[in-house]
């Protein structure tokens, strides 16, 4: 059986789980907001999904996400998931010859999108103390050179939870500015974190923004996600991007909604997600787990496993015996990823409470375990 085959049987047994935990994924699973609830069944029963969105997505909902980000001068290409956005980038930008300079650990997929284009791929270590677990612009200096076609920071970081000051992210900029390289600012995890700014509010051209609405706004299951930059890049990028016939009508509109509602809607989420994030960090510091990074800027937290003597794979198959989902390390970094697993906590909170009881055990299992099947 291939890989793909294999990969995909993994994730259609959790999809049909029932009742199964996700921890996993940063994926949200607080119940949805009326008007976003409202705004799909009503395009469903009006029959819109019989015809194709707007190429570059409905004006209304472009319109709404570059005010979300306080950048109006900008324009949006709304895409099939904030992954197809970063892929249109990684085709328009990467060449053979060129290079797409990253962190470690770092989300994964660019560097893929990348590396297809025959871009080499560089990735800066950042799990380490000595610079709060941080991109630092020395470090980012010493990786870029003239060879540098994107620079790809993932703010606030995924898997470790660390966010960039103004201070930094202009500094990352002006780097990127003197390179001729591209600065894509992935923002995923931004709406939970605080004092947080894209690239476009401090470096309206040569850079671009990633969002999705997969995170804050629970629609992983609808692909819906968007890039923001000057209309000259998005021109570019919207020549590369494989949303040729427009994202999701529903998913649109839910997306437009849920803009409408976001302030309302992100109190309530991110209070959730802050006392999630609280329960998970103390009950694993009990159990000697390691929480470098408290609290995190992000919708889920690592726990270090090499003080409790078992491997990130092991722990992850421990808890999916008893229908919980998390994620084990090497899924963000070959180098580091031995070291910790994450823990997505935008969910109810007796799923947190369920995983904070089973984790005892799932350590005392992990323990025992020896050969442990693929993971994802």
């Amino acid at each position: 059986m291939s890989g793909a085959e294999i990969r995909n049987r993994y994730f259609d047994e959790l999809a049909n789980t029932p009742g199964l935990v996700w921890m996993g994924q940063n994926t949200n699973h607080i119940p949805a907001h009326p008007a976003v609830r409202e705004a799909m069944v009503k395009s469903i029963e009006s029959g819109e999904f019989n015809a194709y969105a707007p190429p570059l997505g409905f004006e209304a909902l472009r319109k709404a996400i570059t005010e979300d980000l306080s950048v109006p001068d900008a324009s949006a290409l709304v895409t099939e998931g904030g992954v197809n956005a970063l892929a249109a980038i990684c085709r328009a930008k990467a060449r053979p010859g060129t290079t797409l300079v990253t962190t470690d650990p770092t989300w994964k997929w660019p560097c893929l999108f990348a590396r297809q284009m025959g871009a080499e791929i560089i990735q800066i270590p950042i799990y380490t103390p000595d610079t709060d677990y941080k991109l630092t612009p020395d470090a980012l200096a010493v990786a870029v050179d003239e060879r540098t076609a994107i620079i790809y920071l993932v703010d606030p970081n995924n898997p470790l939870g660390i966010r960039y000051e103004r201070a930094e992210i202009e500094a990352f900029a002006e780097i990127a500015r003197a390179a001729g390289a591209l600065l894509v600012h992935d923002c995923t995890y931004r709406d939970f974190a605080t004092g947080h700014t894209p690239a476009l509010q401090v470096a309206p051209e040569g850079t671009v923004v990633t969002v999705s609405f997969s995170k804050w706004l629970g629609l992983a299951g609808m692909r819906i996600g968007a890039l923001v930059a000057s209309p000259d890049l998005v021109n570019e990028f919207a020549s590369q991007s494989t949303s040729v016939l427009g994202a999701s009508v529903v998913a649109q509109r839910a997306a437009l909604a849920g803009l409408s509602v976001k302030p309302a809607w992100m109190q309530d989420v991110r209070r959730i997600t802050g006392e999630n994030n609280r329960m998970v960090a103390d009950r694993a510091r009990e159990l000697g787990f390691g929480v470098p990074i408290s609290p995190s800027h992000g919708n889920f937290l690592i726990l270090e496993t090499n003080d409790v003597g078992v491997t990130s794979e092991a722990l992850v198959e421990a808890a999916r015996r008893d229908g919980v989902m998390i994620r084990h390390g090497r899924y963000h970094s070959e180098a580091f990823g031995d070291r910790f697993i994450k823990v997505s906590t935008s969910v109810p909170a007796e799923w947190a409470e369920h995983f904070c009881d089973g984790l005892p055990g799932y350590l005392e299992l992990a323990r025992t375990l020896n050969d442990v099947p693929d993971l994802f």
